[in-house]
């Protein structure tokens, strides 16, 4: 079955011209002029991944993403014609995958879905549980239990939570921890990571700006205390 990928934009040519490229990659799609229609479509037909435009009428990306993500852990991308650095930390903040910003290669857009596709469905094929300490990341349905309780994350913050339980006590770079996520690697994405693991603090450390799971070690990334 091929992969359903949700396309939010306003701009029609812009949905007509994604829409095109992706069906001929495999992918089968579905579209929406902002974010009160894709919330209906993803109702309706639940996607895969989203593509989502920022500035909309009605509702934009990110009122929409603030809405969305309460319920569902689907990835997803941004796309937007706002390059500044605040733009980007909030979208990803309130749970983006990747940041694509307009205009961009189909290529590029193309590669950067199938690198998030092509790791959550490894992630889903080993099917077995992570352990560490009062952490259990079940890999096979993506929930995190810490204490007895269930966390819910992020597709990117479970995949960076799998990455450092895979190799609890070693430090980690940026790099290794991107490349663990999306498989390839995009300029000017790396730092991102670091976004990501404060959201990811933030939901798993008793208090995020005194982080006792995951350590930051300086200069060179990130790694997971052994016995959290």
């Amino acid at each position: 079955m091929p992969k359903t990928i949700l396309i939010v934009d306003d701009a029609p040519h812009i949905r007509t011209l994604v829409s095109s490229y992706l069906q001929q990659e495999g992918f089968r799609t579905l579209s929406a002029a902002n974010g009160k229609q894709a919330l209906q479509v993803a109702e309706a037909d639940p996607p895969h991944l989203i593509l989502l435009d920022i500035m909309m009428p009605e509702m934009g990306g990110y009122e929409f993403m603030r809405v969305y993500a309460r319920d569902h852990d689907t990835p997803i991308i941004l796309l937007t014609a706002r390059v500044e650095e605040t733009d980007k930390v909030l979208g990803l903040e309130l749970g983006g995958d990747d940041y694509v910003t307009k205009p961009f290669s189909m290529r590029e857009l193309t590669a950067r879905i199938k690198a998030v596709l092509r790791r959550l469905d490894k992630s889903q094929a080993q099917g077995n549980l992570l352990q560490q300490g009062d952490f259990v990341l079940d890999r096979a349905s993506r929930i995190l239990s810490l204490h007895g309780e269930r966390v819910d994350l992020t597709p990117t913050e479970f995949g960076l939570l799998e990455a450092l339980m895979l190799q609890p006590g070693r430090a980690l770079s940026r790099l290794e921890l991107l490349e663990h996520i999306q498989g390839n690697r995009y300029e000017g994405y790396e730092r991102t990571i670091d976004v990501h693991i404060r959201n990811l603090r933030a939901k798993i450390e008793p208090e995020s700006h005194q982080p006792r799971f995951i350590e930051t070690v300086y200069g060179v990334g990130y790694r997971l205390a052994v016995t959290p």
